[in-house]
């Protein structure tokens, strides 16, 4: 038996000031039991959440607290289509605020990537359906971290340290 796969490159940008969250979950109650962990971690983050269902009706189910975050995780998701994925769009918060909740939640299989950067998701296509097979996060190394360029990450406030770090270079 031959079976045929094709791979593609989706690119993913997420807002100005969000970051995104893609990962591979397997319930559908995905959707519901990421909301309650970022409310419950930090409740004045806005965010927006889409999954992509791989059974039954296949749809892609959403929640959220911001709509226009929900609408755009929503069509980000349906680029990917790959079953068990989801999407997190996230602002007034960032990443490490809220991935070890997203973690714990029991359903939750991977975290492909966690970021303010565009991703370029790397999908396979069967006559199945779609699987993430990975991700490209930013762009490549340019060079070797000097001592000059850790004196000067360093001397970011801790505050701002988190977002300096995530912000994409416009090298």
């Amino acid at each position: 038996m031959v079976i045929h796969l094709e791979t593609k490159l989706v690119k993913l940008s997420p807002p100005k000031d969000a970051n995104i969250i893609l990962g591979q979950s397997h319930f559908i109650k995905t959707v519901e039991d990421l909301h309650e962990a970022i409310v419950n971690t930090v409740p004045n983050a806005s965010f927006g959440i889409a999954f992509c269902e791989s059974s039954g009706p296949c749809l892609i189910r959403s929640s959220g607290n911001d709509e226009e975050l929900k609408r755009l995780a929503q069509e980000l998701a349906m680029q990917v289509g790959a079953g068990h994925s989801f999407l997190i769009l996230l602002k007034n918060a960032y990443p490490i605020n809220v991935l070890s909740r997203i973690r714990d939640v029991p359903e939750v299989v991977n975290i492909y990537a966690a970021t303010s950067n565009p991703l370029q998701v790397v999908v396979a296509e069967s006559e199945q359906g779609r699987g993430i097979l990975g991700v490209i996060d930013g762009s490549s190394p340019k060079g070797i971290e000097t001592e000059k360029d850790v004196s000067e990450r360093k001397q970011v406030p801790p505050k701002n340290r988190l977002q300096a770090l995530d912000e994409p270079k416009d090298d």
